[in-house]
């Protein structure tokens, strides 16, 4: 039996190192399995960046509105669409946003 693995001594060497770098070469922290869930997590917050950069841009436009001079006309919108606030003998027609 001693014999038989000094003579293969190689060949068993070759093969626990191929298993042992191909185990490793797909699990573990940077193996091929963390690698495509670490891929899917970047593109999913990227997309949440983008979603994130959009609101803020909103919200400064909704911001930069709301200075020491106020537009009456913007005001007046926010009232009607909020408070489906209307004039005497006017008509509101009521538009759901999903319809959009």
């Amino acid at each position: 039996m001693l014999r038989l693995i000094k003579r293969n001594y190689f060949l068993l060497i070759s093969v626990f190192l191929i298993f042992y770098f191909g185990f490793n070469l797909v699990s573990g922290e940077r193996g091929l399995f963390s690698f495509i869930e670490k891929k899917e997590l970047l593109s999913n917050l990227k997309k949440e960046e983008l979603t994130l950069n959009s609101r803020i841009e909103d919200v400064d436009h909704k911001n930069s509105l709301l200075s020491t001079n106020l537009d009456l006309d913007y005001i007046e919108t926010l009232i009607r669409e909020r408070f489906l606030f209307g004039k005497k003998n006017e008509t509101i027609y009521i538009i759901k946003k999903d319809e959009k």
